[in-house]
């Protein structure tokens, strides 16, 4: 007798150990001899593994609802779960990604039963893997044009549709498909309101990239559309706001002189997405000159604030950090530092601004602000892996708590953004902050995740952007010396962590950073002028 049984159902208990056996079954794939193989073999092989990679990642997409709903990212301090996503879980774009589990997951309600998935047919395609993540997205894409005046058994038969056609379509034919169907469900264009538009509107400032450049994404609305056609129509006209012609109009064209727009226009070599750009450049001058802006925005001046090293400036070379996070080259910075007011923030042992506030008040001034953006990390939330600039942080009393009698002092403050701000506290998953009183990290603020009773206690951790030029420099070394053996030199630097930052200094001395003096330079010592001056002198030596 032949007796037949039915596979076990794995529990939740077992999700780990398939997890190892799928690292286990990847090495032995990766180690596999595809020579032997016939060529159906090899393209059997390689159209499997993309399936596997498909069903994989539906499957990472569901554990992203169990990581939400457990509320992992406050658990382990992040201030949001996109922010889990790119640190732990190292997702490049989390976004994308969490958009796509609420699409494509199963949810449930407040009984707990479950919830049928957002996009079932497609769904259900994924965890089969016969549609892979771009062919979700381009789907997605086409399903979020349908207007919400459409009928929902409408759209529910769009999206088994699309769902359909994505098993066997690429992502290209995906969006060339949905557009003939959005051309059939609404052929005169007159179901689109203005909540569609309103809904689809967006324009996000995208990271910068390794040459410092940034891109901007953008879908506008009819309104704002016509507003930037029509200033670009009278400040993007060529010769008007060359940044690379110091004899080029600026502003609009009506204001400037015919001849010398001439003139400029014949010198005049950019592209028509050039001249757009250095256009709304000029007109975000104009907005900062003319104070349209206000006065400050979370107790910084509404200037363009930038940090750079004194070395750098002196030898018109490296990279200085604006107050929003912005990483611009120093000879831009020389460059536009000629037209602007100056500051200058000197490390000294007495200061003239009132960096110590005790009790008198809670919020910081804009000098202490200034101060702390000035120190090292300062230029972003001091939570570790946290890069909320400065512009948009708040300042924790991170020493000793104002409800705890704290003062508003420069050395019991420290950078922290409105999430991690609310994460301070005393109960488990909460942080502890101190500042560090001495060592090379002093000024900084350390931040301890708090654990339950009876669990070993988390290792104090500081915001330490990587060193990547001494990194690489010692790297560059080790190379070297492979290549070229030369008598080991003993390691004096502190051992690094897990991450590859060196420990932080110890918190428990009193805290002593270091102190600012900040001068306006209209009202500046013939000492202060004379630096400014060889400043100046070196980086315009004409």
């Amino acid at each position: 007798m032949l007796i037949v049984t039915e596979p076990a159902v794995a529990t939740s208990l077992d999700a780990v150990a398939i997890v190892d056996e799928m690292h286990r079954l990847a090495t032995q794939l990766l180690q596999a001899n595809l020579s032997a193989l016939s060529d159906a073999q090899v393209e059997y092989v390689a159209a499997e593994t993309e399936r596997v990679v498909a069903r994989v990642t539906a499957a990472g997409d569901q554990q992203l609802v169990e990581v939400e709903t457990r509320d992992l990212p406050r658990k382990t301090g992040r201030r949001n779960i996109l922010a889990y996503m790119h640190d732990v879980l190292r997702m490049t774009r989390p976004g994308r990604r969490r958009a796509e589990a609420k699409a494509i997951a199963t949810f449930t309600d407040l009984t707990g039963q479950p919830l049928q998935p957002e996009l079932p047919t497609l769904a259900a395609a994924f965890a089969d893997g016969r549609v892979g993540p771009d062919h979700v997205h381009a789907v997605m894409d086409v399903l979020d044009q349908i207007p919400t005046a459409i009928a929902h058994d409408v759209t529910a038969a769009a999206e088994r549709t699309m769902a359909e056609y994505a098993t066997w379509m690429t992502p290209p034919e995906i969006e060339r498909a949905g557009a003939r169907l959005l051309a059939h469900l609404d052929p005169d264009g007159v179901l689109t309101d203005l909540e569609d538009r309103r809904r689809r509107r967006k324009l996000w400032i995208n990271r910068q990239r390794a040459d410092g450049t940034s891109k901007l994404t953008a879908t506008l609305t009819p309104e704002l559309r016509a507003r930037l056609a029509t200033f670009l129509d009278v400040w993007a006209r060529p010769g008007m706001n060359n940044p690379n012609d110091p004899d080029s109009p600026t502003g609009a064209i009506q204001d400037a002189d015919p001849e010398r727009l001439e003139a400029a226009a014949q010198r005049d070599l950019r592209t028509p997405a050039q001249l757009n750009h250095d256009a709304l450049n000029a007109l975000l001058q104009a907005v900062f000159d003319d104070g349209l802006l206000g006065k400050t925005h979370r107790g910084l001046p509404i200037q363009l604030i930038v940090k750079a090293d004194l070395a750098d400036l002196q030898r018109a070379a490296g990279l200085a950090a604006t107050a929003d996070g912005t990483l611009i080259d120093i000879e831009d910075l020389i460059r536009t530092g000629a037209t602007v007011q100056p500051w200058l923030a000197i490390f000294v042992d007495a200061t003239a601004a009132p960096l110590y506030l005790g009790r008198g008040t809670r919020l910081a001034s804009m000098e202490q602000r200034l101060a702390s953006f000035a120190r090292p990390g300062g230029d972003s939330c001091s939570a570790p892996g946290c890069d909320v600039p400065a512009t948009r942080v708040e300042m924790h009393h991170a020493h000793t708590d104002w409800g705890d009698g704290g003062g508003t002092d420069i050395d019991n403050l420290a950078p922290a953004c409105t999430r991690h701000h609310h994460m301070i506290g005393n109960r488990p998953g909460d942080y502890t902050t101190r500042m560090i009183g001495s060592g090379p990290d002093a000024g900084r603020c350390t931040w301890e995740l708090n654990t339950a009773p009876g669990t070993p206690p988390r290792r104090p951790r500081i915001n330490r952007k990587p060193d990547i030029g001494h990194r690489f420099r010692h790297i560059l070394t080790e190379i070297r010396n492979d290549i070229h053996p030369t008598p080991d030199k003993p390691d004096q630097r502190r051992a690094p962590d897990q991450h590859g930052q060196p420990e932080p200094g110890s918190p428990d001395d009193p805290p002593r950073p270091p102190r600012f003096h900040y001068t306006d330079l209209q009202n500046a010592t013939p000492a202060e002028l004379a630096l400014y001056a060889a400043l100046l002198d070196h980086a315009y030596p004409n």
